[in-house]
């Protein structure tokens, strides 16, 4: 019998079929998607993405905590492998941008009514000061304006509710990997 999921101990062969063990869940090589999204409430959706994210998501260690359809907050925790300033022993920016985006990410999914690929065409950081060293940071992004193809986000970097370390708008494209056009025929 094959090992169970690391994920969800096996049980997630009824709602995703396509899971294996040996691939961590949302891996583009399998895709489980086999619940039908348009069946399970936007909460549901983001959890789902964020339980099978992989890539710098779970390398990170990013983990959500609340989704509402307001806002959506991520959390990024404080770990050694991530200091940017060894003498300060802070989180680096990078991994701070990606918490930015990944929050930014996940509040557009709340406003999505069917999950559809999404691409970030613009992320703007403000960095207002650096993080306190070893704690942990947190990102709550919201969707301010859509379009059919566009969607504008702020968000803000925080360890203490209403002290901002850093703040950002972001724009995202729908439909990130759309079929291409086919090029014209040349003609000579």
């Amino acid at each position: 019998m094959a090992p169970a999921c690391t994920l969800c101990s096996g049980k997630c062969r009824a709602a995703m079929p396509r899971c294996r063990p040996e691939t961590p869940h949302g891996s583009r090589r399998t895709r489980p998607m086999a619940v039908d999204p348009s069946s399970m409430s936007w909460e549901d959706k983001v959890r789902m993405m964020a339980e099978t994210s992989e890539g710098q998501f779970r390398a990170l260690g990013l983990s959500l905590v609340e989704a509402s359809k307001e806002r959506v907050t991520v959390k990024l925790p404080w770990q050694e492998k991530l200091i940017g300033d060894p003498k300060e022993r802070v989180l680096h920016g990078g991994a701070i941008t990606t918490l930015i985006d990944s929050a930014c990410g996940y509040a557009l999914f709340t406003h999505l009514r069917e999950l559809a690929d999404i691409a970030t065409l613009d992320l703007r950081i403000d960095y207002l000061k650096p993080a306190a060293p070893e704690r942990d940071v947190f990102a709550t992004g919201e969707v301010y304006r859509m379009t059919r193809s566009i969607a504008f986000i702020r968000a803000s970097a925080y360890q203490a509710e209403g002290d901002p370390i850093a703040n950002a708008v972001a724009t995202f494209m729908l439909g990130a990997n759309a079929p291409k056009y086919a090029a014209r025929e040349k003609t000579e």
